[in-house]
């Protein structure tokens, strides 16, 4: 996703610079021959190819220009040489090389006609993507946030992870979730669980109220309600920090458990996790809110279960705690947007798997010592 938040990664080189240069090579090559051999042999035939080549990356009108261009040099070779102009072979080239041209001519349109639909649907996808996933504001309230989102198939923008971050009447609320399963299914829950966040968040005072609700939205919302699918769930935090006190109060919905990272170190907070969104009425009981002390110079760290399971050769768990620990031990204040920029580039590092999962990590901190302003206040 874009944003404040999300580093964007430089695109691999691709071939598309010498492809663009080839048929100008391959013309200038044939001229070059030609000249060499000075019309004893017949090497205009190779100009045949060349439209076929610009159609690779040249529109409709370059693709033709190219095809006239070989026409004429093949008839200017053909005239070098005395009574080839209008011989059999030489005429039958020159038709040749006139239907490999109108038949590249179509191939470059229809060509230019697929990148246009594909540019008109990577537009949609972004702004799907932005509706969903809306970038993380550095600052809401008394909590610093950062986050960044990477799809896991190749090619989209949108999977099955999710997260959010809000300002209500009951302090910054916040959610990050994982989706069983991919594909549309996996976009429509997340469309269904976030649109339901944003509007629960402001409503439902109870954390564990919240977290109900949002089961509810998987029920009526997700395609759960129309294939039928039992499997279907989501595993969740829902994070509160209340506007009276230096806290964070957690539920879990069998997520994997948030971090803190700071000077001492960093550490698992305790929660008490319950089943997924989407399984809770195997277990109507409600939900257990955990609170925790959060001071100034520490950032709470929430990660998708792509980031603890990526692997490296030797197929070990990339350990998030452990890494987290190395690198910011010792920092007085660690900042949210550096520890997630570090937490995506060294789990790059450490994975050599090819078929990444979706990866989601949300990294938020209380920006001021809320003892102290209410002193100065």
């Amino acid at each position: 996703m874009t944003g404040p938040n999300v580093r964007h990664e430089p695109r691999a080189p691709t071939p598309r610079g010498w492809v663009w240069w080839l048929p100008l090579v391959a013309v200038l090559v044939d001229v070059a021959a030609e000249l060499i051999v000075r019309g004893r042999e017949p090497v205009s035939f190779m100009l045949v190819a060349v439209p076929a080549l610009a159609a690779a990356t040249r529109g409709p009108l370059g693709t033709a220009m190219s095809t006239f261009v070989c026409l004429g040099l093949q008839m200017w070779m053909a005239a070098r040489r005395p009574g080839h102009f209008d011989e059999q072979h030489h005429v039958a080239m020159y038709i040749a090389t006139t239907l490999i041209g109108i038949a590249s001519v179509a191939l470059a349109a229809q060509r230019e006609r697929t990148r246009q639909h594909l540019i008109r649907a990577n537009s949609v996808a972004e702004a799907m993507q932005r509706t969903l996933l809306r970038p993380v504001p550095r600052r809401l309230g008394p909590v610093r946030a950062a986050g960044f989102y990477e799809a896991g198939e190749g090619g989209t923008l949108v999977g099955g992870d999710l997260y959010d971050v809000c300002e209500t009447p009951f302090g910054v609320r916040a959610i990050i979730g994982d989706v069983r399963g991919k594909g549309l299914g996996a976009v429509q829950t997340v469309a269904a669980v976030l649109g339901s966040f944003r509007v629960s968040a402001h409503e439902w005072q109870s954390l564990s109220a919240l977290a109900t609700r949002l089961e509810l939205s998987i029920a009526r919302n997700s395609p759960a309600g129309e294939d039928g699918d039992p499997e279907l769930f989501v595993t969740a935090l829902v994070l509160e920090f209340p506007p009276g006190g230096g806290e964070v109060r957690i539920v879990d919905r069998g997520h994997p458990p948030p971090l803190v990272v700071g000077p001492n170190g960093a550490r698992r907070l305790a929660t008490a996790p319950g089943l997924p969104l989407g399984l809770g009425a195997l277990a109507p009981n409600g939900d257990d809110t955990t609170v925790h002390p959060l001071e100034p110079s520490e950032v709470l760290v929430l990660h998708t279960d792509g980031v603890s399971e990526a692997r490296d050769a030797d197929g070990v768990f990339y350990p998030v705690l452990e890494r987290l620990a190395e690198r910011f031990s010792g920092e007085r204040a660690p900042d949210p947007e550096t520890v997630v920029s570090f937490v995506r580039t060294d789990a790059d590092r450490w994975s050599t798997q090819s078929d990444k999962d979706d990866r989601a990590v949300l990294a938020l901190s209380l920006a001021v010592s809320l003892d102290t302003k209410a002193g100065r206040t």
